[in-house]
C-alpha cells in the first residue's frame, strides 16, 4: 500500500468494456437485432456507440424515426441476440487486483453498470464483484443512460457521494462523468483510441487494465504519471 495521499473518495468502474470484454459482442448483437426490423447497419458504426444504453444508441444510430418505430422491439431483440453470448464474455486481466489495490488505498469501489440485472449478476461472477466492491447499479438504478450522467449520480449515490474517479473505456463513459462533475481516465478496452478518450476528457489514457493498475497510485493522487497531451502533441501517442 502506497503512503501517497489519494484525492478521491470513490472510484466508479464502467463494467461493460472496462472490467469486462463485451464491446464487440454488444455490436453484433444489436447489428442482428436492427436486421430484424430491416435495417442493416455497417457493424463499425454500432460498435462507436457502445457505451450508450439502449435508450441512447438506438437513435444516434439510425435516427428519431427509428427509435420511434422500433425503439422496444429493437432493446428486446438485442437482449434475445446477445443472450447466447453471454458465456463467452471474459473478464479483463488483473481486474480483481485492480479493484482489492482500489480499495487496499482507501476509496471505496463502486461499479457503474447499466446492463440488465442478470447480466450485471454474470459479470459480477467472473472478477469475484460482490467482494471487491461496496456497491453496484444495473439499469434498475437509472432511466437516462450514458452520456447522460445519471449513471455517474446513481453510482456515487449509493456510497454516499463524494469526489470521485470514474473509469471506462468508451467517450461516452468520458462525457458522462464530466457532465457530473468527476474526473475520469479511461482503458483502451473498448476499442476507442487514445485521442477520442483523451478529447472527451479523459485525464489520463491506458492500452489495459494493468497498466492502469501499474500507475494507480499516482493516478489516485490525482497525477497520473501518463497524462494528457494536446492531440497535435509527440506525447498525445503515448499510453500506460
Amino acid at each position: 500500500m502506497s503512503g501517497r495521499r489519494t484525492v478521491y473518495d470513490a472510484v466508479v468502474l464502467d463494467v461493460d468494456g472496462t472490467l469486462v470484454d463485451t464491446n464487440y459482442q454488444h455490436a453484433l448483437a444489436w447489428y442482428r437485432a436492427f436486421r430484424r426490423v430491416g435495417i442493416t447497419l455497417p457493424v463499425w458504426r454500432l460498435h462507436r456507440a457502445i457505451g450508450m444504453g439502449g435508450d441512447q444508441l438506438v437513435a444516434a444510430v439510425a435516427g428519431d424515426d427509428a427509435e420511434h418505430e422500433h425503439g422496444d422491439t429493437l432493446r428486446a431483440a438485442w437482449a434475445e441476440e446477445f443472450e447466447p453470448m453471454l458465456g463467452e464474455v471474459a473478464a479483463f486481466e488483473r481486474v480483481r487486483e485492480l479493484l482489492r489495490a482500489v480499495g487496499d488505498r482507501g476509496p471505496t469501489v463502486v461499479l457503474a453498470s447499466s446492463g440488465k440485472p442478470d447480466h450485471v449478476d454474470a459479470y459480477l461472477d467472473l472478477f469475484d464483484g460482490r467482494e471487491l466492491a461496496a456497491a453496484w447499479t444495473t439499469s434498475e438504478d437509472v432511466e437516462r443512460t450514458k452520456p447522460e450522467p445519471d449513471l455517474v449520480a446513481a453510482a456515487l449515490e449509493q456510497v454516499g457521494g463524494g469526489d470521485a474517479l470514474v473509469v471506462g473505456d468508451t467517450v461516452w463513459d468520458m462525457e458522462a462523468a464530466a457532465r457530473a462533475g468527476q474526473d475520469c481516465v479511461a482503458v483502451r478496452t473498448g476499442g476507442f483510441s487514445a485521442a477520442e478518450l483523451r478529447d472527451a476528457g479523459a485525464k489520463a489514457v491506458y492500452d489495459s487494465v494493468g497498466d492502469l493498475c501499474d500507475d494507480l497510485d499516482a493516478v489516485l493522487a490525482g497525477s497520473p504519471s501518463v497524462a494528457t497531451a494536446p492531440s497535435d502533441s509527440p506525447a498525445a501517442s503515448v499510453t500506460g
